[in-house]
């Protein structure tokens, strides 16, 4: 369904030439000691592959690579790294080459992926909305170590204006339709 001048989308759902991707932090020294890791793995490189097919910019954070290492091979393998950025800081926020990657590919729709939800995500998806920003937050994309913790970082991102979703909802947003080339490329992903 195209967007019309007597019959509009609603603003929150996703549009393809409007959205990007944003992949927290998700390196194997974090990951490793996450809760549903093989899960949420999973779910963010249905994301990562969708988003290629459907050429949404993927950016992608790793917390001081150093100690931490590299994006998990299963992820960093699906985005060339061009928007990718090392931070100290816990939100990707505080990071210059962040602001530099983001503001670079002109999207006001992000969603956010990755770890930890109580922590990094949670900073990063309070200051993108701090900054107009409309954010997407797929719960099963995210983890902490503790569920507890996760469950109170989305909901306080709900109370702050995040759009909690799912990776399912992502995609089926940014495909509109079925029968499409992209539907074909991407439907082995969700089904």
């Amino acid at each position: 369904m195209n967007e019309t001048a007597n019959h509009p989308r609603h603003p929150g759902i996703l549009r393809r030439n409007d959205a990007a991707l944003l992949v927290i932090d998700y390196q194997q020294k974090m990951v490793d000691v996450m809760k549903n890791e093989a899960a949420v793995t999973a779910e963010i490189g249905k994301l990562t592959q969708a988003m290629n097919a459907l050429g949404v910019p993927i950016l992608a954070t790793e917390q001081y690579p150093q100690g931490l290492g590299p994006t998990l091979p299963a992820i960093a393998k699906e985005f060339d790294g061009k928007y990718l950025s090392t931070k100290m800081t816990f939100s990707c926020c505080g990071d210059a080459a962040f602001w530099s990657n983001l503001d670079s590919i002109e999207r006001k729709q992000i969603v956010v992926a990755g770890v930890e939800t109580h922590v990094c995500v949670l900073q990063t998806v309070l200051d993108l909305i701090a900054n107009g920003y409309q954010v997407h937050l797929p719960f099963n994309a995210t983890c902490s170590r503790d569920d507890a913790n996760r469950d109170n970082a989305i909901e306080r991102m709900r109370g702050a204006g995040a759009v909690i979703t799912n990776t399912e909802s992502v995609i089926f947003e940014l495909l509109i339709e079925a029968g499409t080339p992209e539907f074909k490329a991407v439907r082995k992903l969700i089904v």
